[in-house]
């Protein structure tokens, strides 16, 4: 087995455990790539989603995200295509703008996802948010002046916080 060579040694619904060189790590299938949206309001605060998420066992505070290319028909849809479509599905909003900021590893130890952040401008609330049918999500506007202490606030009352939050506060000021 060559070093880009790698074997499946199971598959599920929607994951692959695969190994290469002996490392076992998780590929999604069916994705043409991840897209995470940087929201932030003309009124200064950034928009936030919360869901339970059972690997965590927990709910856990997000940025809106989603997967590209997962529908039927959809395969080669584009990635800015897909943070459009991932902002209105999970929050209401639709951007006058969105902007590329950067592409990066997820958890490269674990899993060859490969997330790319944008940042929404121009925000117009058009719809209500509630998700793709299969997902209970609680919205959250917080200002950037207070998002560091709420954070930490929803952590000490037992939620996590996904780190592209964290990433997404980098680019958001």
């Amino acid at each position: 087995m060559t070093h880009s060579e790698k074997q499946i040694v199971t598959s599920g619904k929607y994951v692959n455990l695969s190994k290469r060189r002996g490392w076992e790590f998780v590929e999604r299938k069916n994705i043409s790539g991840i897209v995470a949206i940087v929201a932030v309001t003309d009124e200064g605060k950034i928009v936030l989603v919360e869901q339970y998420r059972p690997p965590m066992d927990k709910r856990v505070i997000e940025l809106p995200a989603g997967l590209a290319g997962d529908a039927a028909g959809q395969e080669s849809e584009a990635l800015v295509v897909a943070a459009r479509r991932e902002l209105l599905e999970e929050t209401g909003y639709e951007a006058r703008e969105m902007i590329q900021l950067a592409a990066g590893a997820s958890s490269a130890g674990i899993t060859d996802e490969v997330v790319t952040l944008f940042r929404a401008r121009g925000l117009r609330k058009t719809g209500s948010g509630d998700g793709d049918g299969n997902e209970q999500l609680t919205h959250h506007e917080i200002p950037l002046t207070e998002v560091e202490t709420w954070l930490g606030k929803q952590v000490e009352a037992g939620a996590a916080v996904d780190m592209k939050v964290y990433a997404g506060l980098h680019f958001a000021r």
